[in-house]
């Protein structure tokens, strides 16, 4: 397996006036799961693309294993790709499908056997009462087409793995067990994989590390309790969490030494004394407070006489058996909380919600980036 090395990479398509990928470096470390996550037109994908050789490069280099593959073809990268389509052979059978690749690169016989029938039985495709390696495609459920899939990947043994988007074409429930299954191949296999997603939850339940891109430009790389809890901006704040983190817009003030933060319909003092000489130095005015639905409200915030409220207003319930999510408004602002799915709850009601600041982050209006 290998490390893969993306420095200074360009990518940009004649008639665009700004590159789809801008200037990205990144390194992925040997047996390293990374995953890159953001919105759809980001240029995750194209980055994807440009590692295993589909896409040109404009400007950069990319290494993989301490080699340098800008002009090495697809085929001579060592590298093996996972499409969100499948991309099986309909007329082949299982065992053909998997075996295609490797009577190919004209593998021995006894070799490619020994090879799709060791990856047939970490995907659980060696069952000989289904016999599924004797199947073709139509008569496979999505979940095992996406299992043949990856196991012609597996074959090759590959120095790295990359995966584009692969569980988009699943239902809700069979997502949840591939992406299970693919986090146990990872650690099987030992190898380095790359993971594209537009979806959140893989990625923070699949990856050791998280790359977050925007506008072809990443924005934060780091382990996914990191990102969770430090974000480095609002937009990673407002992509990673699910619901998503709540922004309070408004203005800062500072009376007597301390600084207060107006939403208009509320004040809240930032007493946390690390905050102040945040705020000293970042000399703003305008800021976007945030919280996390699951620090409003909270049986651990009501608990604390210390810690502020606010009054809002609730405009939406939505029960969630283990947790309630209710979506509320100050007048000025919209926002969710999770709540305890006993707590009595009435659409309409005003009511009083502790804000755990401890967990709170303030960015600026003007660039976005955290202050804390």
């Amino acid at each position: 397996m290998a490390e893969v090395i993306l420095t200074n990479v360009y990518k940009a398509y004649p008639g665009n006036p700004e590159p789809t990928v801008k200037d990205v470096n990144l390194e992925i470390k040997d047996k390293e799961f990374m995953v890159l996550v953001g919105p759809s037109g980001c240029g995750k994908s194209t980055t994807l693309r440009m590692i295993a050789g589909l896409e040109e490069i404009t400007d950069g280099t990319i290494s993989i294993g301490g080699n340098i593959v800008n002009d090495i073809p697809p085929k001579n990268r060592d590298i093996a790709m996972v499409f969100q389509n499948y991309a099986l052979y309909p007329h082949m059978t299982v065992y053909e499908n998997m075996a295609f690749g490797l009577r190919l690169r004209h593998f021995k016989k006894d070799e490619i056997d020994r090879r799709v029938r060791e990856a047939a039985a970490i995907l659980g495709l060696d069952d000989p009462k289904e016999n599924y390696l004797q199947r073709r495609p139509k008569h496979l459920s999505g979940g095992q087409r996406q299992r043949v899939a990856v196991g012609r990947a597996i074959v090759r043994q590959p120095k790295a793995f990359l995966f584009d988007e692969p569980l988009s074409n699943l239902d809700a429930k069979m997502r949840v067990q591939m992406r299970a299954e693919i986090s146990r191949l990872h650690r099987r296999l030992q190898s380095t994989m790359i993971y594209v997603t537009h979806d959140q939850v893989e990625a923070m339940t699949m990856g050791d590390r998280i790359c977050v891109m925007r506008d072809g430009i990443i924005q934060q790389v780091a382990d996914p309790i990191t990102l969770y809890n430090y974000p480095n901006n609002k937009f990673v704040a407002g992509f990673i969490g699910t619901p998503p983190m709540n922004f309070f817009e408004g203005r800062l003030h500072e009376r007597n030494g301390r600084f207060f933060f107006n939403e208009g319909s509320f004040e809240l003092e930032l007493k946390e004394e690390a905050w102040q000489e945040k705020l000293k130095k970042a000399r703003v005015t305008d800021v976007c407070f945030g919280l996390r639905p699951e620090n409003i409200g909270s049986e651990m915030a009501e608990q604390n006489p210390n810690l502020p409220r606010i009054k809002a207003r609730v405009e939406v319930i939505e029960p969630m058996g283990a947790e309630t999510h209710v979506y509320l408004s100050t007048g000025n602002s919209n926002f969710v909380a999770k709540l305890d799915p006993f707590r009595k709850l009435h659409y309409g009601e005003d009511m009083e919600l502790a804000l755990y600041m401890p967990k709170a982050h303030l960015f600026r209006n003007d660039t976005e980036e955290a202050i804390f």
